[in-house]
Formats: C-alpha cells, sequence, structure tokens
C-alpha cells in the first residue's frame, strides 16, 4: 500500500482538535443565516402597517398612535369640532398644510388654496381613499365640502430633508449604506405598487425634477417611506389605448424621460396637442436620480452604486419599452442587499475560525 508524505500527515490535525472550530462555523452559517432571514423578512414586509391595510383596520377606519381601537374616517362635523390648528408648515400650488392637533396626537389638515385646481385636489384625496397601505400616507379623515384633508403626521418630514435628519445625533447611527439602501427599496416599492396598484397602473406624474419628487414622500420616524401627495396620479390603461401626459406644459432637463420632452427640435414651438403621450416606464428613467440621492455618501455606498449599475443602465434605456419593470428594479435591489449583508457577515465568520 502506498504511504502518504509525511507533509500531508502534519497537515491532518486531531479529530479531537478539527471538531471544534469545525462545529462553531456549522453554528455561525446558521446563526447568520437565521438572523439574515430575520432581518430580509423584517425589511421587506414588516414595517408594522399590513399591505392593503394601515393599522389593521378595515377600509374607512384608522388607528393612531397608542389607541387600541379602529376608529371611523372623520367626518367634516368631526373635523370641524375636535381638530385644532396649531401652525401652517407647508404650502403649495394645491393645498396649504397645517400641523394640528386631534385628541392630543399631532395631525395633518390640509386645505385647498386655489379654487382653479380643486379638481386636483379631489382627485388626490380619490387616489388616497383607494390606495390606503403600507405605501401611503394613512389617512385620518376629509370633508369634500370645504376641501379639507386630514392624514397622520410625520414628524421628520419629507425626504428632501434626509441628510438633514441623518446628522442629528439621534439618527447618526442610521447613516449607513444598509439603511440607506432600505430607503431605495422603500422608494421602489411605492413605484412598483402605483404602477400594480388596484386601481390599475398609476404614473407619478408630479417628478419633474429631484426636489419636487423628494416632496411628494415622507420620511417615517422608524426610517421607512411613503408617498404622501397623491395629486398628479393619472391611469395608463394599454389595452384601451389610454397613455398620459404629465401636465400641458413643456417639460425640460435630464431629469425627466427622454419621452416627456418635445421631440420635434428647438424650431418647432412647444402645442400640447402635437406632444405625444407616454406610460409609467418615465418613473423607472427616475430611479437612478433618487436612488443616488438616498444613498448619499457615506462607507459602503459605491460598492452599492457598483452592484446597481447594470439596473441602472437598464432604467436609463432611451427606448421606455426597453427598461425593466418597477417589480424588476425592486427584485435587484433586494438580492443586492441580501449579497452585501451575506458579504459583510463573512468576515466575522472567517474571524470565528
Amino acid at each position: 500500500m502506498e504511504k502518504k508524505p509525511q507533509s500531508a500527515r502534519r497537515e491532518c490535525l486531531p479529530r479531537e482538535v478539527s471538531s471544534v472550530p469545525l462545529a462553531l462555523l456549522l453554528v455561525a452559517v446558521l446563526l447568520l443565516n437565521a438572523l439574515l432571514y430575520i432581518y430580509l423578512n423584517k425589511s421587506y414586509s414588516s414595517s408594522g402597517r399590513a399591505e392593503a391595510d394601515p393599522g389593521l383596520c378595515p377600509l374607512g377606519h384608522f388607528r393612531l398612535g397608542a389607541v387600541k381601537n379602529c376608529s371611523p374616517w372623520l367626518s367634516c362635523e368631526a373635523i370641524n369640532r375636535e381638530v385644532r390648528k396649531l401652525k401652517c408648515v407647508g404650502e403649495g400650488a394645491v393645498k396649504k398644510v397645517f400641523l394640528s392637533e386631534w385628541k392630543e396626537n399631532k395631525v395633518v389638515l390640509s386645505q385647498l388654496t386655489n379654487s382653479e385646481l380643486k379638481e386636483d385636489f379631489l382627485h388626490g384625496l380619490k387616489m388616497l381613499k383607494a390606495l390606503q397601505s403600507k405605501h401611503v400616507v394613512r389617512l385620518l379623515g376629509y370633508c369634500e365640502q370645504q376641501f379639507t384633508i386630514l392624514t397622520e403626521y410625520h414628524p421628520l418630514g419629507s425626504l428632501r430633508g434626509l441628510n438633514e435628519t441623518l446628522h442629528i445625533p439621534k439618527y447618526k447611527g442610521m447613516n449607513t449604506w444598509r439603511h440607506r439602501l432600505m430607503l431605495a427599496i422603500d422608494y421602489v416599492s411605492v413605484i412598483c405598487y402605483l404602477h400594480s396598484s388596484p386601481l390599475g397602473t398609476l404614473v407619478m406624474c408630479d417628478s419633474n425634477d429631484l426636489d419636487k419628487v423628494l416632496s411628494q414622500y415622507l420620511l417615517t420616524s422608524d426610517f421607512h417611506i411613503l408617498v404622501n401627495d397623491l395629486d398628479a396620479l393619472p391611469l395608463v390603461n394599454r389595452s384601451a389605448g389610454r397613455l398620459v401626459k404629465c401636465g400641458h406644459r413643456e417639460l425640460q432637463g435630464e431629469f425627466v424621460a427622454p419621452e416627456q420632452r418635445w421631440p420635434y427640435g428647438e424650431d418647432v414651438p412647444f402645442e400640447d396637442d402635437l406632444m405625444p403621450p407616454y406610460d409609467e416606464k418615465t418613473d423607472i428613467w427616475k430611479i437612478p436620480d433618487v436612488s443616488n440621492f438616498l444613498l448619499g455618501h457615506v462607507e459602503g455606498s459605491d460598492i452599492v452604486r457598483l452592484h446597481l449599475f447594470d439596473i441602472h443602465a437598464a432604467c436609463k434605456k432611451k427606448d421606455p419599452a426597453e427598461r425593466p419593470s418597477a417589480q424588476e428594479v425592486l427584485d435587484t435591489y433586494r438580492k443586492v442587499l441580501t449579497l452585501l449583508i451575506q458579504e459583510a457577515a463573512m468576515p466575522a465568520t472567517r474571524e470565528m475560525l
């Protein structure tokens, strides 16, 4: 029988010694996989709200704060009697927004300011009622006669203030590539929800520049993203030949999708009637720019961008038909998060050996 080389025998450790690190490795791998599963499951699906039922209340009801029981949406009478304005915190083209109080809870009261835009206001209310989910700000009540909407208050405000928020000592621990990528996943999840909503394929039209996009979304205290402004949300219906146009004015700049820009050159004056309509792929074009803002410039964010390079390049295809769907983008983002968390866990596993 052929003898094994002496060097090979020296490399083999006794069974009693090798079994210890082997067992530790097995335990470490199982533990890391379990933690990863729990972490990602929580990241993807658990934000304290059901997919189609915020606060686990029936449609037309809400639950706020520490209150256990669900209340019906507040009526005109209840809003007038029980809601107290505290101060104006914002004003746009359509409505003025007031920080208010209802039964010792901070709430947001929105009121129409321009009667010429009442159709936009009522459209936003219709969308808010129909799209209640974990992706949409919680509706607490409304009064159509007085053009008033009552919604949940989120003290961190819109996404425009994200970087400022992450510099507050309380939230500095959230300023990591991981939490920022999870915010990007939340953002794409909202787009995905709108593109496959109960009402059909909806396009986020109030998105002609980055600042405008960020103002449409809220940052919750537990670091999730909610869409807040649904005034400009037209419906695409390909089977019926219905496409959309975001407004009646000429759109310019690299932020808006190529198909949203005037296609006939500078020598031909813009005419709304001649402007071709388009579909929801305009939202896909804007995803890389919004995600780039959300990822920021923290340690590890460039590695995330590298992993997202291909899907972002696909989002920027000039032909809308060649761009991925929101679901495909979302799936890629989730895979990248899973991969990067696993890679981050590997050094710790090796150290245990």
